[in-house]
């Protein structure tokens, strides 16, 4: 079924007919939704990773997911996934996301987490605040393991907040483009940062309510989202 979303779905059939039997050749078999559906007939994945860096030789080190079904989060379906990197984490991060050496050892692998993340996002669109973090670090994480990268529509609620904030040229002061600070626009409650599962409820709580601004008597279509 062709499902076009902002030209993304001919590389993505191409991935599948290159990917190796396995999480990411499973995923790219399915179809992402059209541009014209309505974000409350769509499903979501928002998405948060921490990692010991923020360079290209950085490392994924815990991912968190939660559902967005019908306009709805989906509490059931959300994870958070440890991963043991091949590197320290460093103090740096360490004091940022509270994740330690020690703690990560145990952890899985990132093949592991990758394919729980993969399965979890099939046919859904992922969200995440700044999602040009996300997906570079997962789009490099899938090419070490798989070979080929992650090709995704993504939605952005920092773009999304600041669209919607801006309307009218109004200026935003700085920081105010935050997770916390854009929740707090938006009358949501405060929540604890730098924990992968918490950020990534935080960000689907957000994407609904930035949604909701960007529609008018019916909800809005991806077009307008993404």
């Amino acid at each position: 079924m062709w499902s076009p979303l902002f030209g993304t779905d001919i590389t993505r059939w191409g991935l599948a007919a290159l990917c190796p039997p396995g999480p990411l050749k499973s995923y790219y078999r399915i179809d992402t939704p059209t541009a014209d559906t309505p974000y409350t007939r769509a499903e979501f994945l928002a998405v948060d990773i921490e990692t010991t860096g923020l360079t290209r030789g950085d490392e994924i080190v815990s991912i968190g997911f939660v559902p967005v079904i019908g306009g709805r989060v989906r509490l059931a379906g959300a994870e958070h996934l440890l991963v043991r990197p091949n590197c320290p984490v460093g103090e740096a991060a360490a004091k940022v996301h509270g994740l330690l050496d020690d703690r990560l050892a145990a952890a899985g692998p990132l093949e592991a987490a990758l394919a729980r993340l993969l399965a979890a996002l099939a046919g859904r669109i992922p969200i995440a605040h700044h999602a040009a973090v996300e997906r570079a670090f997962l789009s490099r994480a899938c090419r070490a393991v798989y070979g080929r990268p992650l090709v995704t529509p993504w939605a952005d609620t920092l773009a999304l907040a600041k669209r919607n904030a801006t309307r009218g040229n109004a200026v935003l002061a700085n920081g105010e483009l935050r997770l916390s600070s854009c929740r707090r626009r938006r009358g949501l409650p405060r929540h604890r940062s730098h924990d992968a599962l918490a950020d990534a409820l935080a960000c689907a709580e957000l994407f609904l309510a930035e949604a909701a601004a960007c529609s008018g008597k019916a909800p809005a279509p991806l077009r307008d989202l993404l």
